[in-house]
C-alpha cells in the first residue's frame, strides 16, 4: 500500500486560492477514480474536484468555509502501489483543519503510532474502519464521552387519563407540562407536586404553553456563511460600499404590452418558448442603450476608467437553491423576442442546476432583476458591480387610473432602477427610463427600426 496526496490544482484565471464548500467523502470511505471528492468555490464558480486515483480516504484537510491555497493538500488516500508520498506520515496543509476532537494515535501497520486525523465529517466509526482495513482491528479510545442523561418518560395507554389532583393539573398547565408523560409515584400512578418537581428537575420536556394555546420558542441556530452565500454577501457589501447608488422609479401602463404578450403566447409555433415580460424589456433596453452609452458600461474605479460597451450583455438575476446568481445573455442586441426568451430560460436553468460556465456568469454590462409576481410596489436594487445600472420591474397589477378624464382600470407596473451616480447623472437616468417607458407602453415601437 502507498499514500497518495491530492492537492488543490490550479483551476485557471490566476486563482490563488479556493473555498472549501462541501465534502463528498469521509475518512474511511473507499473512493474510485473520477469520483467527486470535494466542491470548491473560486471567484467565478463552484468546481467539483474529482479523484485521480482509487483508494481509501485517510485524511481530509480543511472544513467547509476554509480557504485552501493552490497546491495545498486536500485529501490523503491509501492506494495500491507506491503512491506519491511516503506512507509513514501525512503531508501538512498550510492551514490544517481545526476539529473539536483531537486526532487519536493508532497503530495502522504503516509506521509505528502513525496518526489518522479526524475528518470534518468523520468520527469514531471511521477510525475503526481504517484500523480494521490495516489489519490491526479497531482501536478504542481510552476515554469515551458519556451520553447525556435524559429523563425517563413514562407514557400511558391511549385514552388513559393521568391521575392527579386539580391543583397538580393547574400547576402542570402553568408549567406547560403534559401529564401524560409525567411518571406518578402515588397509588395507581397518581401524580403529585413532587412528581412535577422531579420531572422538571430531570429535564423533562415542557411546551411552555401559555393561555390561548400559544407557546414560547427559545434557541438560536448558528449558520456559518460560506460558499455562494459568502460570495453574495461580499459582493453586495462591496457594491454598496463602493458605489453611490441613486434610485429612480416610474409607473408604466402595461395594458397593451400584456395584450400583445398574451396573443403571441396563444399563437406561438411549436418549439417557441412562452414569453414573459423579460424579452420585451430586453428589446427595449437594446434599442435605447446606444443613445446612452454611459449606462451600458462597466466602471473600473481603481483605474478610473469607464468602459462603454457597444454589445449589450444583459445579466439576469436568478434565484437558485444556493442563492442569487447572475447568468448573462450575451449580445442581446442581436436576438429577437423568441431567441431572447430561449436564452434567458437556458442560462437561468444552467445557473439553477449549477452547470453555468464561467463565461455564462461574467461580463454583463447591465442587469435585470425581477421577482415576478412577488415584485412588490417598489424595490431599490443593488447594482451588480462593476456595472453602473440595474433595472427592476415590479409586479403588474390592475389599478384605477385616469385616462381622458375618465377612471379606467389598467394593468400598471412600477419600474425600479438604480444607477451609479459617479458615472450616470440623474437627468440622464430619468430620460433613459422615460424613453423605455414609451417603448413598453406602445409595444409596436419595440419592433420598429
Amino acid at each position: 500500500m502507498g499514500r497518495y496526496v491530492f492537492k488543490l490544482p490550479d483551476v485557471g484565471e490566476g486563482t490563488a486560492e479556493a473555498e472549501i464548500v462541501a465534502w463528498h467523502v469521509a475518512v474511511g470511505d473507499r473512493v474510485e477514480e473520477d469520483q467527486n471528492l470535494v466542491d470548491v468555490m473560486t471567484d467565478k464558480a463552484t468546481v467539483e474536484m474529482t479523484s485521480p486515483v482509487s483508494g481509501i480516504v485517510v485524511s481530509l484537510n480543511g472544513n467547509p468555509g476554509d480557504m485552501a491555497p493552490v497546491g495545498a493538500p486536500l485529501v490523503e488516500l491509501d492506494v495500491e502501489g507506491a503512491g506519491n508520498v511516503k506512507a509513514n506520515g501525512h503531508a501538512k496543509a498550510s492551514a490544517p483543519a481545526q476539529t473539536s476532537t483531537p486526532p487519536l494515535p493508532q497503530k495502522t501497520g504503516r509506521g509505528e503510532n502513525a496518526e489518522i486525523p479526524l475528518s470534518p465529517t468523520g468520527g469514531e466509526g471511521k477510525r475503526d474502519a481504517i484500523a480494521a482495513r490495516a489489519g490491526e482491528g479497531a482501536v478504542k479510545p481510552a476515554l469515551q464521552a458519556k451520553a447525556p442523561s435524559t429523563p425517563a418518560i413514562a407514557t400511558r395507554a391511549a385514552g388513559t387519563k393521568p391521575l392527579a389532583s386539580p391543583s397538580v393539573r393547574a400547576r402542570a398547565e402553568e408549567l406547560g407540562i403534559k401529564l401524560q408523560f409525567v411518571p406518578g409515584t402515588g397509588s395507581a400512578g397518581r401524580i403529585s407536586h413532587a412528581d412535577l418537581d422531579a420531572y422538571v428537575t430531570s429535564g423533562g420536556a415542557t411546551s411552555n404553553a401559555r393561555s390561548g394555546g400559544y407557546a414560547a420558542r427559545d434557541g438560536v441556530e448558528e449558520i456559518k456563511v460560506i460558499g455562494l452565500r459568502r460570495k453574495i454577501a461580499e459582493k453586495m457589501q462591496e457594491a454598496k460600499r463602493r458605489i453611490p447608488h441613486f434610485a429612480y422609479v416610474e409607473e408604466i401602463d402595461m395594458t397593451e404590452l400584456e395584450a400583445l404578450r398574451a396573443h403571441l403566447n396563444a399563437t406561438k409555433q411549436a418549439g417557441q418558448p412562452k414569453l414573459t415580460l423579460l424579452p420585451f424589456l430586453m428589446r427595449g433596453l437594446v434599442k435605447i442603450l446606444p443613445h446612452y452609452p454611459q449606462i451600458n458600461a462597466r466602471f473600473d474605479d481603481e483605474a478610473g476608467i469607464v468602459h462603454r460597451h457597444a454589445a449589450v450583455h444583459i445579466g439576469i438575476a436568478t434565484q437558485t437553491a444556493n442563492g442569487l446568481i447572475v447568468p448573462v445573455v450575451r449580445h442581446a442586441e442581436a436576438r429577437d423576442i423568441w431567441d431572447s426568451a430561449l436564452e434567458v430560460a437556458r442560462v437561468a436553468a444552467a445557473a439553477r442546476d449549477n452547470k453555468a460556465t464561467k463565461d455564462e456568469l461574467s461580463g454583463s454590462t447591465i442587469t435585470i432583476t425581477s421577482l415576478g409576481a412577488l415584485g412588490g410596489v417598489v424595490t431599490t436594487p443593488v447594482i451588480n458591480h462593476p456595472e453602473v445600472a440595474i433595472i427592476g420591474p415590479n409586479a403588474i397589477v390592475e389599478r384605477p387610473v385616469v385616462r381622458g378624464g375618465q377612471i379606467v382600470v389598467r394593468k400598471m407596473m412600477n419600474l425600479s432602477s438604480s444607477f451609479d451616480h459617479r458615472v450616470v447623472d440623474g437627468y440622464d437616468a430619468a430620460e433613459f427610463i422615460q424613453k423605455l417607458k414609451g417603448l413598453l407602453e406602445h409595444p409596436a415601437t419595440l419592433f420598429m427600426e
